[in-house]
This record gives structure tokens, sequence and C-alpha cells, in this order.
């Protein structure tokens, strides 16, 4: 019987997967966006902002006051007056993609069996027909960092923007890092010390150290698949992610992360991390910071805590953006702006808390380059809203754009508040 359900509710997910959203077709008109705020992503704000791109990248961002606009050159020019433009945000350690309902074991594709498995790719697993992708959207989170879970070394990760027909057409990045969970030290319930955490330590200087013995030959008779995932950690060219929350235990993985030489390191989670943040910054460390619409971890901890985070590690000059990691944190990952407006009622500026996760997380993932903030020559990745993208009651995405192709803001929470609104009307 269990097994029949099982069958039944796959087929469903599937049949909901079948029902695929069309990619929007890649720029071919240039388009300017006129008279609308700009809220860069980098601190800036432009008001009456000329913002125009042509074949997907921004060739002005600029205030329409202040300059000469040749009309006649746009093919398409967009009056956005009382209307808002942000900069594509980005979801980091996510599993959007990889998992569709929690609750059935079959669409969720994001832990693998093993314990040491860096040589699993996250980016193999991902779906663009996910049902959830286009909520997320409408938001305006247009890209993300999907991520591994489980095990001690989960997988890699590869960065995708969301409008795509496979997982090749959605990389953007590929196999940016590789994602370390740390053992915890002490146990959550009673304080005291596990007992398997020196056991868990003692296996994973064993690990890195071959991987790192491994790394130093460039070739090899045989290759072995978990070794070659980690040369990147050694040379620089993948970030190690390490998950972890508390202060002795992010103290510890920082002095792991040199002992074996690694190049790019960069805190996930990090609760406690504005506890060290002279150390971070000594070390050139980022962090992804917890989710913030969380209790606080110790039972002694200000109840406001989670909500202050960002002011503490703004203060102290840590480089972080802001992640959504924990339970059904799929379709959560909608909430993302609305963290950062919380992480700005809680003493930071606005235009930082947009930074957060914006241009921040694209500085960490190594992609700042072409996005992240409204700049001429990066992409046009963003969005429009009638109100501020922070705040839950008033952002109202109008419109959005990936590499300047026009997204269709649909999607199927939106078919059925239209289908229950008309049955329901004037009752």
């Amino acid at each position: 019987m269990k097994n029949i359900l099982l069958i039944i509710l796959t087929n469903l997910v599937l049949g909901l997967a079948a029902q695929v959203e069309i990619p929007a077709p890649k720029q071919t008109k240039k388009i300017l966006l006129l008279n609308g705020t700009a809220h860069v992503g980098n601190g800036k704000i432009i008001e009456n902002a000329a913002i125009a791109f042509e074949e997907g990248k921004l060739t002005m961002v600029d205030d329409a006051t202040r300059i000469k606009i040749e009309f006649d050159h746009f093919d398409t020019i967009i009056n956005i007056r009382d209307q808002h433009v942000y900069p594509g945000i980005i979801a980091p350690n996510s599993t959007l993609g990889i998992t569709e309902i929690d609750a059935v074991r079959a669409t969720n594709d994001f832990d693998e069996i093993g314990e040491f498995t860096p040589h699993v790719r996250s980016i193999i697993a991902y779906s663009t027909d996910s049902k959830i992708t286009p909520t997320i959207r409408s938001n305006g989170v247009l890209m993300a960092q999907i991520t591994p879970r489980g095990g001690v070394i989960s997988g890699t990760s590869s960065i995708v923007q969301f409008d795509a027909w496979n997982w090749e057409d959605a990389i953007y990045k590929e196999d940016d890092g590789v994602h370390l969970n740390w053992s915890r030290m002490f146990s959550r319930w009673n304080g005291e010390k596990s007992k398997n955490y020196e056991k868990s330590i003692l296996a994973l200087n064993s690990f890195f150290g071959d991987a790192l013995a491994y790394s130093k030959v460039n070739t090899h008779d045989e290759k072995n698949l978990r070794f070659e995932s980690m040369r990147g950690i050694f040379d620089g060219n993948k970030t190690l992610f390490i998950h972890t929350d508390f202060v002795k235990e992010i103290t510890e993985a920082i002095n792991f992360s040199k002992k074996y030489s690694v190049k790019k390191m960069v805190i996930v989670g990090g609760y406690d991390a504005w506890m060290i943040a002279d150390m971070l910054k000594e070390n050139n460390i980022a962090v992804m910071l917890c989710r913030l619409h969380d209790l606080p971890q110790r039972q002694e901890d200000d109840v406001y805590l989670p909500y202050k985070l960002p002011k503490l590690l703004f203060d102290a000059g840590v480089l972080f953006c802001l992640e959504n990691a924990g339970d059904m944190e799929a379709m959560n990952t909608r909430n993302l702006p609305f963290y950062a407006g919380t992480a700005a009622a809680y003493g930071i500026n606005k235009e930082d808390a947009l930074s957060l996760i914006t241009l921040n997380t694209a500085k960490i993932l190594g992609i700042d380059k072409t996005v992240g903030s409204l700049e001429v020559g990066k992409d046009a990745t963003l969005f429009i809203s009638t109100g501020d993208a922070l705040d839950m009651k008033s952002n109202d995405v109008t419109a959005a754009y990936i590499q300047g192709r026009a997204l269709n803001l649909n999607n199927f929470q939106k078919k059925l508040y239209e289908k229950y609104s008309e049955k329901y009307k004037g009752q």
C-alpha cells in the first residue's frame, strides 16, 4: 500500500513538472527603463534613473535628469515612474531544483550516500522544471547556488540562473566549491563534549591529508574521483564552504583550513561569527549568515539576537551575505528579500541590507564582475517592483529580466489565487 501511494504521489509530482515554463527568448531589442528609482546594490540610489540594456548587458545606469538620452536608439522605452529597480537577488546555499516536496522522498535529490563525497555534483541533479522556482522568481530571486546536503563532505555546488531549458543552460558558474559539514564539539542538549568529535576530526585530517598529497602530483595512472574534485580547494579554483555555527568550531575550522593551505574558505551558518570578527577579517574569510527568522540557538541568548546578527557583523567589518538553509528552505527562499528587510529594521541602512542578498553574495561566490549590482557592463539581471522589495507588505514585482530576457512571472500559486478569487468573488 505504501509503495502504491508513493507511486501515485511521484506521478503527481512528475505530472506537475511536465507543465514546464518555456524559457524567455534571447534579448534582441534595445530596452530603456526610465524614471524609476534604481537601487544599485552597492549602497547607492539613483532617482529618476535611466537604465538601458542591449544583448543582455547593461549599457546605461544613470540619472536621466543629468544626461542626454538618444531615444531613437532604443526599440522599447518603458516608463516606470514611482517604481523601483533592483539587481537580481542571489540565493546562496540553496536546494532549489534538487528538492520538490519535502514529504516525498522520490523528489529529494540533495543527499548522496557516503560521508566523504566531494565528487558528487549537485548540478547534475538540478531540475529546471521545478514548480517552486517560478514562485521564487516572483519575489526577485533570479539566481542561486545549488548546494548538496548530508555526510561530512556533501559534494560540490554550482551557481545557476533561473531561466533555462535544462541544467546545462542554467549553469552560471560550474562546480564553484566543496561543502564540508563541521562536527559539533558540544551537545546541544546537555552541553557536554561530543564523544565522537575527536574521531570525526581525525577522519577529516586523514582525508584532507591524502587529498592534498594527491593534488601535488599532476598525473596519476589511476584517477581518484574524490581527490580529483578536491584539487580546486588547494589551488584556489574552488572555495571550501565550511558549515558550522559556534565560536569554537568556527575557530577550529579556520585553523584547519590554514593547516591544509586552503586558498579560499567561507563559513556557512556562522551564528557566533560576530564573536571572532577580527579572526575572520585577518584571514579574509567571509560568512553566509544563517536564516534570520529563527529562534536563538542558546537559552541564554537575547531573543532578538538572530535579527541583530547582521548589524553585529556589519559593524565589525566582516564580508557576509544572507542565506536560507533550514526547514522547508526551497519554498521559503522567496522570503530572502524580507530577511534583508529584517536586517534593515535592526540597524543596517536599507541599501546596505540590499547588498546582503545581491552584491555581497556575488562577491562571496566570485561572480561579482558580472552580477550583483546595476552597473554598466554587467548582466541585465534585474527586477522591477512597485514597492519596497525588502518589505513584505509593499513588494510587488511587476517585471524581471535575466541577462536581458523578459521573464514570465506567472506561477502555480498565482493561478490558484486567481482561480479561487474568481470562485468566491462577491461572497
